[in-house]
C-alpha cells in the first residue's frame, strides 16, 4: 500500500506540537496512525455490512467537522473498536457511527 508522505509529516508535526514530545516519536506516531487508517476502514464496513446499513456514516465529532450536528436525542447505529494511533500505544477505543439521516445542517 502505498501512504501519503506530505499527510504523514504533516500529522507528525500536529502531534509534536500538541503533545510536545520528540520529533521522532511524533513521527512514529503519525505511521502508526497512518496504518491504522486502512484496519479501521475495514472494521467500519464490516460492521455496516453486518448490520445492512448502507447510507453514509460518521462519528458525531466526524459529522461536527463536515458542518453537521446530530440530531439531539437520535441514537447510533452502530458501533466498533478502532484502533487509535497518534498516543503511540496502539489504544483501542470504541466508536459511535449516526447516519445521515440522524444529521442536520449547522445554521
Amino acid at each position: 500500500m502505498k501512504y501519503n508522505l506530505s499527510r504523514i509529516m504533516l500529522k507528525a508535526w500536529e502531534i509534536y506540537r500538541k503533545y510536545n514530545i520528540k520529533f521522532s516519536e511524533a513521527l512514529h506516531r503519525a505511521w502508526l496512525s497512518a496504518k491504522a487508517e486502512e484496519v479501521n476502514a475495514k472494521r467500519i464496513e464490516v460492521s455496516k455490512k453486518a448490520l445492512g446499513i448502507t447510507e453514509d456514516t460518521n462519528t458525531w465529532s466526524g459529522w461536527k467537522k463536515l458542518g453537521y450536528e446530530v440530531i439531539h436525542g437520535s441514537r447510533a447505529l452502530f458501533g466498533c473498536s478502532l484502533i487509535w494511533g497518534s498516543k503511540g500505544d496502539g489504544a483501542v477505543y470504541n466508536a459511535r457511527f449516526f447516519g445521515k439521516s440522524q444529521v442536520q445542517a449547522i445554521v
